[in-house]
């Protein structure tokens, strides 16, 4: 989203939680990895620090030092060893030992860009986007964990601001674009990420006034299988999800339940764990705002959605599926993390530390990063 929308901007986004602040009560949620929630009993949730947090037995999220003082909104979960984190000045790192140890892998030059969503195939090669107006929107592709970077697209078309991208699997991606002559743009490639084509947009509905992507998360633009991916949108009267079921080609659209009618407010990013059941979270980012209704469920591939019965209290800006699990799954934001234990209709806060974001590999290794070089690994 462009500089209207301060979430898709370098310096923007919702404020930290400050470390002084007083510690809310929840509920015990024990790690999604290890059990159940315990019904009835409650405990402090952990104040926001710069050292990582006591997680007992019920285990949470572990922070790791980055080493860095960037801001990452895209994060990669490769294993529970081996994970890619991108952000402002144009900064990647990479890890390969659970966290203790990051190699910045920045591509030489980019400082003066903002990288928004990584992805990674495994831990050498990955594919990051720049966001941005005309050529700021940029993509680079590494095939040797990052020693190298290849530029592979740099957009030209001032009116184009790329938010976010994914892959179907290592050849064919997409990547998005906020409306260009009404309509949302779609970049394409079929190998890898070396190469991209801008696809035609006759089979692409009609964007609302003011609608635009938020470049949050890096989960915007998300897929599942061969061909299906979905485009998460806001700032216009509805917030809305798009679903294309032929790699970009075509879509349909559909009006979700979150907040709107505002600039700051939309759907702003999406999770699936097969074609038919997915999640949604967002609401209204200004920090000052609330963001009632901050979560919804589909279980028709996105046709309908429905609010969650227990949203998080706040904006969230990320969300994942834990691996082989039909009901588990995480949502983080700027003010906390969340997890439900029941395919997304009730959520349980379980950490108040600020995070943009949150991916989950196949060995349940799941990662979250943020603001100030935060970047933690959820423990048992």
């Amino acid at each position: 989203m462009p500089a209207a929308a301060p979430p898709a901007m370098a310096s923007a986004g919702t404020a930290p939680t400050p470390a002084s602040a007083p510690p809310a009560r929840a509920p015990v949620v024990p790690s999604p990895i290890s059990g159940t929630p315990s019904a009835g009993s409650a405990a402090p949730r952990p104040v926001a620090s710069p050292t990582p947090p006591a997680t007992g037995r019920h285990g949470g999220w572990r922070l790791k030092d980055s080493g860095s003082t960037a801001r990452f909104r895209g994060l990669a979960a490769v294993s529970r060893s081996t994970a890619w984190v991108a952000g402002t000045a144009g900064t990647v790192l990479r890890t390969h030992d659970g966290g203790r140890h990051w190699s910045n892998v920045s591509p030489f030059g980019a400082g003066g860009l903002e990288f928004r969503d990584i992805e990674a195939f495994d831990g050498r090669h990955a594919v990051v986007l720049a966001i941005g107006e005309g050529e700021a929107s940029r993509v680079f592709r590494t095939d040797d964990a990052g020693a190298t970077w290849t530029e592979s697209f740099r957009n030209t078309d001032p009116r184009a601001f790329y938010d976010c991208l994914t892959f179907f699997d290592r050849r064919h991606g997409i990547a998005l674009s906020d409306p260009v002559d009404g309509a949302y743009r779609i970049l394409s490639t079929g190998d890898g990420g070396r190469s991209w084509r801008v696809l035609p947009t006759d089979g692409m509905p009609r964007a609302q006034s003011g609608e635009a992507a938020f470049a949050a998360s890096g989960q915007c633009l998300v897929s599942v299988g061969s061909r299906d991916a979905w485009i998460a949108t806001g700032g216009a009267a509805t917030a809305r999800v798009l679903h294309t079921s032929d790699r970009g080609r075509t879509w349909s659209v559909s009006a979700a339940p979150l907040p709107a009618g505002d600039p700051a407010r939309g759907v702003f990013a999406l999770a699936f764990r097969d074609r038919a059941h997915g999640l949604a979270v967002g609401g209204d980012f200004r920090p000052d705002q609330p963001s009632p209704r901050a979560a919804a469920v589909s279980d028709d591939a996105g046709a309908t959605w429905t609010t969650a019965a227990a949203p998080p209290k706040a904006y969230r800006s990320g969300v994942a599926w834990l691996p082989h699990s039909r009901r588990l799954a995480l949502a983080v934001g700027p003010s906390g993390s969340d997890l439900t234990f029941d395919g997304g209709r009730t959520w349980h806060a379980f950490d108040n530390g600020s995070y943009d974001t949150v991916d989950c590999a196949a060995d349940l290794g799941c990662w979250a990063a943020g603001e100030r070089g935060r970047v933690a690994r959820l423990e048992p």
